[in-house]
C-alpha cells in the first residue's frame, strides 16, 4: 500500500470528504467535467461508495452521473469465447473498453458534448439496453465504478480504490465467482491499484472502513 496511513472512518463521512475534495478539484485537461474512478472487485462494492458520493453532491447542488462498467460488458459470444470461467478472459476481454472511451469518456473531453450513454449492454438478456443518452452539464462530475479500472488508462481526475485483503476478497466473493480471483491477483501484481490510486479505502470489514490518501 505504499506506506499510506489509513484511518478509521464511516462510509457517510468518507462520502462527505470525497465530495469536499471533488469540489476543490479542477479537470486535468482544462475541460468542463471531472471524471472519478471507483475501482474495486465486485465483492468490495465500489459502486456503493460512488452512489454515496453522488448523493452528497446532489444535496450540495452539484450535478453528477454514476456509470457502472457492468453496463458495458461485451456480448456473451465474445465474453465467454473461452468458457464461462476463464480468468484470463475476465481480465482482458469482458469489458467493452472501446465503448467506454467512445460513449462515456470521449464526450467529456475538453470541448466535448457532455452527452453520455449510461449503459450499453444488458448481460442478463445479452442484448443492447437501448438506454437514452444523458446530458451532464458543465461542472458536472462523472463517477465510474467497476473492477480492474486502473489498468486501462482512463482519463480520471481522481481515483479511489476499495481494497480487500486476499482473505477478505475470497470470503466475500460468492463461491460461484471464485474463478475470477486469479484475475484480481494478476491485477494486484501488474497494476498495484492500492499504490496507484489517489485515495485508498480498506473495506475488509464493511462496517468499519478505513481510508487514506
Amino acid at each position: 500500500m505504499g506506506g499510506v496511513r489509513l484511518e478509521a472512518i464511516t462510509w457517510e463521512r468518507l462520502a462527505e470528504l470525497l465530495a469536499d475534495r471533488l469540489t476543490g478539484l479542477d479537470p486535468a485537461d482544462g475541460g468542463a467535467w471531472l471524471r472519478v474512478g471507483f475501482d474495486g472487485a465486485p465483492a468490495a462494492r465500489p459502486g456503493d461508495l460512488a452512489e454515496r458520493v453522488a448523493e452528497v453532491l446532489r444535496v450540495r447542488g452539484r450535478p453528477s452521473l454514476v456509470v457502472g462498467t457492468e453496463g458495458f460488458l461485451r456480448p456473451a459470444s465474445l465474453r465467454l469465447e473461452y468458457g464461462r470461467r476463464d480468468a484470463e478472459s475476465y481480465f482482458d476481454g469482458w469489458f467493452d473498453t472501446g465503448a467506454l472511451w467512445r460513449e462515456v469518456f470521449g464526450p467529456l473531453d475538453s470541448g466535448g458534448s457532455g452527452r453520455i450513454l449510461p449503459d450499453l449492454w444488458d448481460p442478463a438478456t445479452d442484448r443492447a439496453t437501448r438506454s437514452s443518452y444523458v446530458q451532464l452539464p458543465p461542472g458536472g462530475i462523472l463517477l465510474v465504478h467497476g473492477p480492474l479500472l486502473l489498468r486501462h488508462w482512463f482519463p480520471f481526475d481522481l481515483t479511489v480504490h476499495v481494497l480487500l485483503s486476499p482473505g477478505a476478497l475470497r470470503r466475500r466473493t460468492s463461491e460461484a465467482d471464485h474463478w475470477t480471483l486469479p484475475a484480481f491477483e494478476r491485477y494486484e501484481s501488474e497494476t498495484d491499484p492500492a499504490g496507484t490510486a489517489d485515495v485508498l479505502v480498506r473495506a475488509d470489514d464493511p462496517r468499519h472502513p478505513a481510508w487514506g490518501g
